[in-house]
């Protein structure tokens, strides 16, 4: 499986971005998909995903309300829509394929199984 997310930049506080996450390899309706993102010097973070059914979405507190979560199957694509952006929400975004086919999604990411290369967002106050 190959993830190749997209649509990171620079935006002002209050704006928003979309990040996009392709993938290739394999038909993704039976994983649980989701985007982690990590900070200058900090670890890597839960932000938002669903497990393999495609159902809910669960997020980080931290970005709930604010960030949207969304797959498409037969694009083999997830979407996370950002918006009201704040300062402390500039990271390398990445998103994530889990093949254990759960129907909740972990928010630990050393059980996720496939990663992308990563999108810079920052956002500047």
């Amino acid at each position: 499986v190959q993830l190749q997310a997209s649509g990171g930049g620079l935006v002002q506080a209050g704006g928003s971005l979309r990040l996009s996450c392709a993938a290739s390899g394999r038909t993704l309706s039976s994983y649980a998909l989701g985007w982690f993102r990590q900070a200058p010097g900090k670890e890597r973070d839960f932000v938002a995903a669903d497990g393999w059914s495609g159902g809910s979405a669960y997020y980080a507190d931290s970005v709930k309300g604010r960030f949207t979560y969304s797959r498409d199957n037969a694009r083999n694509t997830v979407y996370l829509q950002m918006n009201s952006l704040k300062p402390e929400d500039t990271a390398v975004y990445f998103c994530a394929a889990d093949s254990r086919s759960t129907l909740t999604p972990s928010r630990n990411p050393g059980v996720w199984d496939y990663w992308g290369q990563g999108t810079l967002v920052t956002v500047s106050s």
